[in-house]
């Protein structure tokens, strides 16, 4: 058998993509993917031939069998998310093209000669070693960021956040006696500091940590909204710049939450004008091994909202 006839009949084997309606304004659509659940080497090969061969040739170049695994799933998961909201998923995945902003922020590079339509697609992606994400928004930039709930911290929480965390979230942490605690809050102040600089695109050296600063309106870091329930007519996180504490970021609505129960995520993203300047984040979740299985997770046990979101 020939390659070209072989590569034909092994992607027969698997299911078409799921075709999904783009975001509606101010929600995000959340997908992810648990490195450890994906073990057939057959799958693996088949995601490999969705890259373009810079990418395989990227992934390739990294040491160590993980993490080539976990560089290929970001990039397959990327490419199967997008293409999902192409009409009857037209779109092959492998035909989606790249660029990256100044700061090295990447977004789809939609081309006239690729006969498909652009989308007003914003994503972002995320991962760890157990978790790979990315959201999607449609209008608005938008920043995600995932970290393990148990994530060690090699130096003192309280000296790192001195360096980089702006004075009042150090006199956040430094008022919880719990050390437990205390770890579990400096996780979530990064997880949501990370997603407000990746939505702005500008990386971290051009928007040190240290000039902004997360606030919680009417709440601690600590309350615990369950699913389906709106925690605010707007978000009660709030991003407030450091050089002018009187006005905060009214531009950007943050998210926090508790995924899969091991894991933090935070979602940023920029205001809808269509939606109104007051219109809550609203939240769409899938767990999915593209091209096996999708499941919806909203409004469960996996996806639960800690704040500035409405349960689904």
């Amino acid at each position: 058998m020939n390659i070209r006839c072989f590569q034909r009949n092994f992607c027969a084997a698997f299911p078409p993509l799921v075709p999904l309606q783009l975001p509606s304004p101010m929600e995000t659509h959340l997908w992810y993917i648990l490195p450890d659940e994906v073990k057939s080497w057959g799958l693996l090969n088949h995601y490999s031939e969705l890259l373009s061969p810079c990418e395989r040739e990227s992934v390739n170049r990294m040491r160590g069998d993980q993490l080539k695994k976990r560089a290929l799933l970001a990039r397959a998961l990327v490419r199967t998310t997008i293409a999902r909201y192409q009409t009857n998923c037209q779109m092959n995945p492998r035909s989606l093209k790249f660029r990256n902003n100044l700061y090295g922020k990447p977004e789809v590079e939609w081309r006239n000669e690729d006969n498909l339509s652009p989308l007003p697609l914003h994503f972002n992606i995320s991962h760890t070693s157990t978790m790979i994400a990315c959201g999607v928004t449609v209008n608005v930039p938008i920043g995600i960021d995932i970290e393990e709930k148990q994530r060690r911290t090699k130096n003192n929480i309280i000296a790192f956040a001195q360096r980089y965390f702006s004075p009042y979230e150090v006199k956040v942490l430094t008022a919880i006696s719990d050390p437990q605690v205390q770890r579990q809050e400096f996780i979530k102040l990064w997880t949501l500091k990370e997603a407000y600089v990746k939505a702005l695109g500008k990386g971290f050296s051009a928007l040190p940590f240290k000039t902004f600063t997360i606030r919680f309106r009417d709440t601690t870091m600590r309350n615990f909204h369950p699913p389906g329930t709106t925690v605010s007519e707007a978000s009660d996180i709030i991003v407030e710049s450091s050089d002018d504490p009187t006005n905060p970021a009214n531009n950007w609505q943050c998210a926090l939450l508790e995924v899969a129960g091991s894991h933090y995520g935070a979602i940023c993203m920029e205001k809808d004008r269509i939606a109104g300047a007051n219109a809550p984040m609203k939240l769409t979740a899938w767990k999915t091994v593209p091209f096996v299985e999708d499941v919806c997770v909203s409004g469960t046990d996996a996806v639960l909202a800690l704040g500035g979101i409405i349960g689904q």
